[in-house]
Formats: structure tokens, sequence, C-alpha cells
């Protein structure tokens, strides 16, 4: 590919972006919500809790209150339903949650890698929701705003370009100095369109646009561009407010916005600081800080994650208990 054809690709995409952007303040898009979702991430944990402890009646019964009282339900928590409803050998209601997560954007590949689900595919029922699963496809997908999709897909993409220069880079040092002099402007830049999308539209995530993933690197790749960096920046503590009222609204989740605070937070403190112990363990001593943070953004505990894990290996349900690429289960509490 010849370097004037990348700036002309280059050229475009911010075109299109800067084109939706301007049409968002032009617009004033409210993101008003009718519903404290803290108090839903607080039931959340409640459920857990009843989980951990193997009283699935109970944490279902948190779950179903949820569905009925907010419009909105993140994925997660239908999965686990369905899970729960299978484990208590209620196939009506496990069906009928299945076809709300399908609603949500469970994909049919990751349903048939759920072992708890083998038995539910053997049933009667399951050939039903087989049957519709196209048409529930179409209308979660109808749901999302395709426009905001398309415009953070391409803000992704400038992303994981620029980030592929720091593999030719072979020492702590030189990851720094790349990543402040040629990362770092580029970051700037989408984090100022981010900034435009966020006061005026929501957080782009899986509420929004179907996807967890793509904003939520995009912030952790700035929080992480060097200590030095950090220790000045002024972009993402400004923007904090605003994620933190996301959260409230029910457009990202806790565990996202924990993933790109606790990079913010690594990044400018190293391992001196209080961290929410997902990029790295806590030792034994800062365990109690550690849930304590966690707790500010409706995370459950370290013990309680643990737990779940716990769980996961005795009944073969699964939790989608994210965390970083490097832990395998549990998070091992440093001894020190």
């Amino acid at each position: 590919m010849t370097c004037s054809r990348i700036g002309n690709q280059a050229y475009q995409m911010k075109k299109v972006v800067f084109n939706f952007i301007f049409f968002l303040s032009m617009t004033g898009i409210s993101a008003n919500e009718k519903k404290d979702y803290s108090i839903y991430h607080q039931r959340v944990i409640a459920a857990e809790i009843h989980i951990a402890s193997e009283n699935y009646s109970q944490a279902l019964q948190i779950y179903e209150e949820l569905f009925e009282n907010y419009d909105f339900i993140f994925l997660r928590e239908f999965q686990i339903a369905t899970q729960l409803a299978v484990c208590l050998k209620n196939e009506e209601k496990a069906v009928g949650f299945l076809k709300k997560a399908i609603l949500s954007g469970w994909q049919m590949k990751s349903i048939k890698r759920n072992d708890c689900l083998t038995g539910l595919r053997a049933t009667q029922s399951w050939k039903e929701v087989k049957k519709h699963y196209r048409k529930l496809k179409k209308q979660y997908e109808s749901n999302l705003n395709t426009g905001l999709r398309s415009v953070v897909k391409k803000m992704i993409a400038k992303d994981q370009w620029k980030v592929l220069g720091a593999l030719f880079t072979f020492t702590a040092n030189a990851q720094d100095r790349y990543a402040e002099k040629r990362f770092t402007p580029q970051s700037e830049r989408q984090l100022s369109n981010f900034s435009i999308i966020l006061k005026n539209y929501g957080y782009p995530g899986e509420r929004l646009i179907g996807n967890d993933f793509w904003m939520s690197t995009i912030l952790s790749h700035h929080n992480s561009i060097s200590q030095k960096y950090n220790a000045k920046d002024t972009i993402y503590p400004n923007l904090k407010p605003l994620l933190n009222d996301a959260l409230n609204k029910g457009q990202i989740s806790p565990f996202e916005l924990a993933l790109i605070d606790d990079w913010y937070f690594s990044t400018k403190n190293g391992d001196k600081k209080l961290t929410y112990g997902i990029l790295d363990a806590p030792s034994q001593a800062m365990l109690p800080e550690t849930n304590c943070l966690r707790k500010t953004v409706y995370l459950r505990s370290i013990e309680i994650r643990n737990k779940l894990v716990d769980v996961q290996r005795k009944t073969g349900m699964d939790f989608y208990l994210k965390g970083n690429p490097w832990v395998d289960g549990k998070i091992e509490v440093k001894i020190q």
C-alpha cells in the first residue's frame, strides 16, 4: 500500500468522524436516563453473593426483579439468569431468558460454546429458539446506533494501526519515547472526538453500539502512554466524572470503567499505589483498599470473584468474568 493511499484513507476516516461528531453537537442528542443504574449494579453484586453461596433461587429472583424494573439490561445478566434457570431445572424460564439474551446480542456461536446449556439444546424448546434466532438477532441489531458504531469502529482501527508501531521498539524507554512522540498526538485527537460524543450522546459501549471493547481499548491505550505523560495529563481526569455519570446511567459496565481507570493508576503510579487488582493482583495488605476502590464503581470484591470461579468449576456455569488476558481463573492475592 502506497503512502498516498494510506494518507487518503486517513483523511476520509477523519472526515467521517468529524462529520458525525459535528452532527451530534448540532443536534444536541440527550443521554438522560430514567433509572439509576448504581442501584442496578449493587443488586447484581447482591445476586453474585447469593451465587457464591450457591443460593441460586435467591440470585435468580434478584435478576428477575432487575428485568422487570429496567429497560436496558446488560447481556451478562441474561446469560447468567439463563444458566441459573437451567441449573434449577426450569426450562420455561431458561428459554425465556435465552431469547432475551439473544435480543441483547448473545450470538449463537457463543451460546453453543456454553456447556451449561447442553441439556437445553436437546429439548423441543431449543428448536423454537433456533427457528427464531435470525429474527431476534435482526431486532437486536436494529436497536443499535449504527452510525455511532461505524465512527467508533474507525477510531479503533486508527488506534490499532498506531499501536503496531510499538512492536518495532525493543526497550521500555524506546516504547515510552514512541508513545509520547508518535502515539500521543493521535490519542489526544481521538479523546477530543470521544469527549464530544460522550457529552452529546453518551458512552459508546454495549448499550449504544453493541461493543464494549473498542472504546475502552482506545481509552486504556491513552492511559498507558507513559508514567511521565500521565503525571501531567488533564484529558482523562477531566473525562472521568463524565464516565462516572455514564456508569450511573447504565451506558458503561463496572468492569469496563475499572479497567480503563486501572490502566491510568497503574501507569501513573507503577506498583506503589492502589489499583483495582485487574492488571496486577493486590497484596494481602492492600486487599481491603483494593476492594474499597472496586466498590466505588460497583465491582464485586476480589473474594466474591474468586468464589464465583469456584462455582463455575463446580457447576459448569460460565459467569463471564472478564479480567486481564494473563489471569485464568482466580485473582491470586500476593502474600507479602
